[in-house]
């Protein structure tokens, strides 16, 4: 075991009161990695439904060049789902659209802008967790 997963070992005994396991248990610790941010992808929340791509492209554009844009739409009524994505051509103007647009109106609705996460396909998503201590938490 390296010495950061035994400091993290030990903190766990001492914290539960438990002893620590025989130095012979292998430890897996399952998590997937995160998604690492294309920081030239927005996503931007908050669209009202009148909003179409050619509106939000209009609304980008003037920090840099929008390369392409993506409004999200139910696919059972066709109506937008309030959300969707700007991709810029660099990272700069991204980060700058993002910090002049986070909270401006467009349409009478407030924006909510993050850079966008990449969504992971096919890849299960696991949630670290550390094996055995919910029933320490039972007294």
């Amino acid at each position: 075991m390296n010495k950061s997963l035994a400091f993290i070992a030990t903190a766990i005994s001492t914290r539960f009161r438990v002893p620590l396991p025989l130095p012979q248990i292998q430890y897996r610790f399952n998590c997937s990695s995160p998604s690492h941010p294309s920081s030239n992808k927005l996503f931007v929340g908050g669209l009202s439904w009148s909003v179409d791509e050619k509106s939000l492209k209009d609304a980008f554009s003037s920090f840099g060049d929008v390369t392409e844009v993506r409004i999200v739409y139910d696919k059972d009524s066709g109506r937008s789902r309030g959300f969707g994505f700007v991709i810029f051509s660099n990272e700069d103007d991204a980060k700058y659209a993002k910090e002049a647009m986070d909270g401006k109106a467009l349409l009478g609705r407030p924006l909510r802008i993050s850079i966008a996460l990449e969504k992971a396909r096919g890849v299960p998503v696991v949630v670290p967790r550390l094996s055995d201590i919910g029933h320490l938490n039972r007294r």
